[in-house]
């Protein structure tokens, strides 16, 4: 869609829709922000933008100088990601907001080639929060933050008054250093190229709706809310370039994702339904309230695409990771004039036939992350 269509259909006020992560999102980002702060570094749209090896010039306020952080070598590329938090309710089984905030910080950066060091965090307060609320998620950012050995270095605290916000909204920014066998991006796939990924999809979508008023029913079921970093660096560190490409499949789940890599790498790509695992729990919640799992949130997992004689490899170095449930679910197909010929997503089925994979429409979930 150009811009001027966009402008012309678009609604008049924001949707829920729009907070999605999947068309409407990509609408609104590409058509309305985009366009008003498009550059190199932000462009390209990924989970997190990796910067000059230098800023000097590159910067607009002029040089800049940088020492290393202590026990990081010098030369390494800057990566800077930074993520809000909305998630309802603030406390769920797995996780909560703080520790959401600082994996999925640390995890943008991590399938990004960088290995996470620094975090910011501003807080929103509603009027009215529970102190002993406020406290319970400072103490859980701070062990998370210290499980994935970053340090939360500068923040901000606004209070909003009752009524203005849902109890707490937080935003971070993370900063990581560039691996140096990271040469991540849809321009490095290539068909014949393998999708792994680190395991179970829907815990934290299917844990989250669980517990919201109105919905809730009895589940095991929790939350997947982790660090990546540990796999993705070892990824990287076990086969460096045969790693394409990773990203981990928050909003939107594995088929936004799929279908995002294969515009962005102008390829086909096609998941085997039968080859992702989906726990027994989360397959019966979504039998129960029609929602595919494909298309759930997910917290602490990674869909990496890695050359086609390391796949295999690359599963093995994931389970010794902790990844239990690493698996090989689909490839990257050749462009043709079939019907898997044309750039974008498609699904083989559980019965054998193969439809295509669309971004998410509308909002299964709001309020998920």
């Amino acid at each position: 869609m150009s811009a001027s269509a966009y402008a012309r259909n678009r609604p008049s006020r924001v949707l829920l829709a729009h907070g999605s992560g999947g068309r409407a999102t990509a609408e609104l980002i590409r058509e309305l922000f985009l366009p008003r702060f498009a550059n190199e570094h932000l462009s390209p749209l990924a989970d997190a933008a990796v910067l000059p090896r230098v800023l000097g010039d590159h910067h607009p306020a002029g040089p800049v100088s940088r020492d290393d952080p202590p026990g990081h070598s010098s030369g390494g590329r800057l990566v800077l990601t930074t993520d809000a938090f909305v998630v309802s309710p603030l406390f769920f089984p797995g996780g909560d907001i703080g520790k959401l905030a600082v994996f999925g910080t640390v995890n943008d950066l991590a399938v990004s080639g960088a290995i996470p060091l620094y975090l910011t965090a501003a807080f929103i307060l509603e009027e009215g929060l529970d102190l002993a609320d406020l406290e319970r998620v400072a103490a859980s950012m701070a062990a998370a933050a210290e499980e994935v050995g970053v340090a939360v270095v500068a923040g901000d605290t606004k209070v909003v008054e009752k009524g203005a916000c849902d109890g707490l909204f937080v935003t971070t920014t993370g900063v990581g250093r560039l691996h140096p066998r990271a040469g991540l991006g849809p321009s490095a796939v290539r068909p014949g190229d393998r999708l792994v990924l680190s395991g179970r999809v829907g815990d934290h979508g299917v844990a989250v709706l669980s517990c919201r008023p109105g919905l809730a029913f009895e589940t095991t079921v929790r939350s997947d809310c982790a660090s990546v970093a540990p796999l993705a660096r070892a990824l990287l560190d076990r086969l460096g370039p045969a790693v394409r490409w990773m990203r981990d499949p928050t909003r939107g789940g594995v088929a936004t994702v799929a279908y995002e890599l294969g515009g962005e790498a102008g390829l086909p790509v096609l998941l085997d339904e039968r080859e992702v695992p989906v726990s027994p729990e989360v397959a019966a919640a979504c039998d129960l309230l029609g929602l595919d799992p494909l298309y759930l949130a997910n917290e602490g997992k990674l869909l990496a695409v890695v050359a086609p004689d390391s796949a295999e490899e690359a599963v093995r170095v994931l389970v010794e990771s902790g990844a239990s449930a690493a698996a090989v679910v689909g490839e990257v197909l050749p462009p043709g004039p079939g019907p898997l010929g044309r750039p974008g997503a498609y699904l083989r089925t559980g019965y054998g036939g193969t439809r295509p994979l669309e971004p998410l429409e509308g909002d299964q979930l709001p309020r998920i992350c």
